[in-house]
């Protein structure tokens, strides 16, 4: 199982962070959160780590100007993007003189009523899915939805399990993955709850969490 954590925005907590090698490292670029990124972190990332940059129903060329001003690995769409806006933007990357594939995440905001059916348009497009909880805001709710309605989902597409996740749904969340609806869980997005601010991560209960959980 591999963890993504996001929101991540001063230079020393991201060395800190990245001293426990995350897989995934998020960076929102979307100005309506508390967790924008105004100053990227000019530091060394280990190949290992992957850089994720956030976009809320950002314009393409904004999106493929950070990609390539930030180097970044996978893009994460956690708006009201399209499938069409989906297939554009692969087109472009691939058409952008890049020296390596970047992966996309199309989020979705889940909640009691939601249809996984939403999500089959983007398989195509998509290398993964993320499903977040339905909130006020566009993720960063720091609340969790019913894991059971992953039941539900029955594409083949990968996805990140986001939305709330805090140290103490460790064992709740061990208990998921040995679930038959987690089959296709390929990472774990932890974000708001591991916090001491936005945007500043407490390092020691991501180590505990990775250590119990991962």
């Amino acid at each position: 199982m591999k963890l993504k954590v996001c929101g991540m925005q001063n230079p020393e907590n991201v060395s800190s962070l990245l001293a426990l090698k995350p897989d995934f490292i998020g960076f929102i670029f979307y100005n309506k959160s508390k967790r924008f990124v105004t100053d990227f972190p000019q530091i060394q990332f280990p190949r290992e780590t992957k850089k994720v940059g956030v976009f809320v129903n950002e314009d393409i060329d904004e999106v493929l100007a950070k990609v390539a001003a930030f180097k970044l690995d996978l893009v994460q769409l956690h708006g009201d993007e399209t499938p069409e806006y989906c297939t554009k933007l692969v087109t472009d990357l691939i058409s952008t003189p890049l020296n390596h594939q970047i992966k996309i995440i199309k989020a979705f905001s889940v909640d009691e009523t939601f249809d996984f059916n939403l999500s089959e348009p983007y398989k195509n497009q998509c290398d993964y899915f993320l499903f977040d909880t339905k909130g006020k805001d566009y993720g960063g709710n720091g609340v969790k939805f019913n894991w059971e309605i992953l039941q539900n989902y029955k594409g083949e597409t990968p996805y990140f399990l986001s939305g709330g996740i805090g140290l103490e749904d460790k064992d709740e969340l061990l208990s998921f993955l040995l679930k038959q609806e987690s089959k296709k869980c390929y990472a774990i997005d932890i974000n708001s709850r591991f916090e001491d601010s936005p945007g500043m991560k407490n390092i020691d209960k991501l180590k505990e969490f990775k250590n119990n959980l991962l």
